[in-house]
């Protein structure tokens, strides 16, 4: 993994003034390549790199060139295939001057324009220049693990592996997108395309770009997350996906670096350790908190021991927590209200002291139908037998419940359309809450303007696919994904996801809703497939993820003066008094706010971070 950035303008300044402002703006993720440091600059092009070596550690330097220097490539992620690939274009002619992955996407552009993306199995966003066309081809993976912020303003198209870099550039204004702080509050990120600032944007996951110097870039999106299930026997099934996730787990296993892996407790990253453990000695890392009840440390250990992995654990403290919060922010460029992120940051921290890469479980709830909140259609079934009018009737009968009442959130939820009131995995401030959150300056923001084009493109589908199909395509690459390249680069690690290797979707796609949600349990196939492997406790036992004590913490008086001196920093934004009534209920035991106020401490913390820009 690494991480790069640049501009190409149709009309570029002297080569001195350029390379000053792309160094200055390669300082800023020095944390992503500590490794080596590239540049390339022509008339028009203004490219730099800095690299984490894991793949051909000696010729692999970026930005790479194709034999006659026509074509310049900067590359982020990870090509699994890199070696079949290369070796195929090895029989048509092409000569290749490295081991290097980035390499092959050169000549495979060369063999087959666009269409290469087709054939690339890995994470990875890249700029491709081509310099004899004046033209630029950028690309994101399928699923999103590798980011892509961009910009055009004035001519000038820029680019950068994180958003905070495009900030340096001449007329890119930090102002805030008003219409994505409404959606951060609801759903605890911001949803791509868009960023947090009015100039920049996300390259969206499956998507390619295309532009001309001094022309606006035009998006495609070259694949699309499908399901079409099949009825196919349980025998079957169960032995392919063994044997895909075991050749899965062998091709991220790839590298020239030491390799380990996080260690959480639950099945989804402790069946990624137990296929790697089988084929090479492991290092496996966990982290968790004093809190015993937040902490899957004794999980996580005796799954070590039942592996036999090298296993190394960490705790964190709230003052620590605290301590590296604003550090955090920073590192994300956008507010991300994830308290998990803080494990991951503390995890790929202690695995950095042993390892250069990482394999976890990201993706697989999303993949395979692991969230608890996917049992909903199932048991709303028997409301919805009801006939029309009684369900009308308990709908308005229920809006005079009291908040909290037995019975009351799931008549609402049987009786309003899933399109309605299914956001994805997290859903914090409604919009009558909004409204009391943020000044007059912002409107709340109707989340269905980002989920409804979503559920036109998944009509066809079962009701938990449906909820498959949201989270794939907000809460992923918005939050887990997001969470997990920035935490992970934050302390020069690569962090490997073989649950989103594509031909595991592709195979997950195929199955009937019995395969992952079955009697009360999730992820049923995958289970089922791997016992054996890992002990029954751990197959069996409901996801946690690093889960981090902030309902607890903010009851202590550290966290209490930490939010309230924060609230300074957002006058003109949030309603202190709200803010104020959010805490003294927390506080109270009235009522459990600990995401709201944790979503709104996150804002501040953001707010304060980058407002010089």
């Amino acid at each position: 993994m690494c991480g790069f950035c640049g501009f190409i303008a149709n009309k570029a300044r002297d080569r001195d003034t350029r390379a000053r402002l792309l160094k200055k703006m390669l300082a800023l993720i020095s944390h992503r390549g500590p490794d080596q440091q590239g540049n390339y600059l022509d008339e028009k092009a203004s490219i730099g790199f800095r690299r984490l070596k894991v793949i051909d550690p000696v010729t692999g330097n970026q930005p790479l060139k194709n034999e006659d220097g026509s074509l310049v490539l900067a590359l982020d992620g990870k090509i699994y295939n890199f070696r079949e690939l290369k070796s195929e274009l090895e029989k048509k002619g092409h000569r290749f001057h490295s081991q290097s992955d980035g390499e092959a996407i050169l000549h495979l552009y060369e063999e087959e324009g666009i269409s290469c993306l087709e054939n690339l199995r890995g994470m990875f966003a890249f700029i491709l220049w081509d310099k004899a066309a004046e033209a630029i081809f950028a690309a994101r993976d399928r699923f999103g693990i590798k980011p892509f912020y961009y910009c055009f303003k004035n001519g000038t198209f820029a680019f950068a592996s994180e958003a905070k870099v495009l900030l340096e550039l001449p007329g890119i204004s930090g102002e805030i997108r008003e219409e994505s702080l409404s959606h951060y509050f609801t759903f605890q990120y911001v949803p791509e395309p868009a960023t947090m600032f009015k100039d920049i944007d996300k390259l969206p996951p499956a998507h390619f770009l295309t532009c001309k110097t001094g022309e606006r870039p035009v998006l495609t999106r070259y694949w699309q997350a499908t399901f079409r299930p099949e009825d196919r026997p349980m025998p079957e099934l169960l032995e392919e996906l063994r044997q895909l996730l075991k050749e899965t787990v062998k091709m991220h296993l790839v590298s020239d670096v030491p390799l380990g892996a996080f260690l959480s407790g639950g099945i989804d990253s402790s069946l990624t350790a137990a296929l790697a453990a089988a084929q090479q000695p492991l290092k496996t890392f966990s982290v968790g908190y004093g809190e015993e009840a937040y902490s899957e440390l004794k999980e996580a250990k005796a799954t070590a021991g039942f592996l036999g992995t090298d296993h190394h654990e960490y705790i964190i403290t709230p003052q620590e927590f605290l301590r590296h919060l604003p550090r955090l922010v920073w590192h994300f460029d956008e507010p991300v209200a994830d308290p998990s992120a803080i494990s991951l940051y503390f995890v790929a921290r202690l695995a950095k002291e042993k390892v250069a890469v990482a394999i976890s479980g990201e993706g697989a709830d999303e993949v395979f139908g692991g969230y608890s909140i996917y049992h909903e259609p199932l048991s709303l079934a028997p409301f919805k037998k009801l006939p029309p009018i009684v369900q009308k009737l308990a709908y308005r009968t229920s809006r005079f419940l009291p908040e909290g009442m037995p019975g009351k959130n799931y008549i609402y939820r049987a009786a309003v359309p899933l399109e309605d009131r299914y956001f994805g995995n997290a859903f914090i401030f409604n919009n009558a809450e909004k409204k009391r959150l943020l000044t007059s300056k912002t409107a709340p923001v109707d989340p269905c303007l980002v989920t409804r084009p979503l559920y036109k493109e998944a009509s066809a589908y079962d009701a938990v696919t449906k909820m498959q199909y949201i989270d794939i395509h907000t809460w992923m690459p918005g939050d887990i994904l997001a969470k997990a390249d920035k935490m992970t680069m934050a302390n020069a690690l690569e962090l490997r996801v073989p649950y989103l290797d594509h031909q595991v979707f592709a195979f997950a796609a195929s199955l009937p809703v019995k395969y992952k949600v079955y009697r009360g349990q999730t992820k049923y196939l995958l289970r089922r497939a791997f016992e054996g492997l890992l002990p029954p406790d751990v197959l069996q036992r409901p996801k946690k993820g690093f889960p981090v004590p902030t309902r607890i913490w903010f009851k202590k008086k550290i966290f209490q003066d930490y939010f309230l001196e924060m609230l300074n920093a957002g006058t003109g934004w949030i309603n202190n008094s709200y803010a104020r009534r959010l805490l003294a209920e927390h506080i109270s035991a009235k009522k459990d706010n600990s995401r709201k106020r944790w979503a709104l401490l996150v804002f501040l913390v953001w707010l304060e971070t980058f407002r010089h820009k």
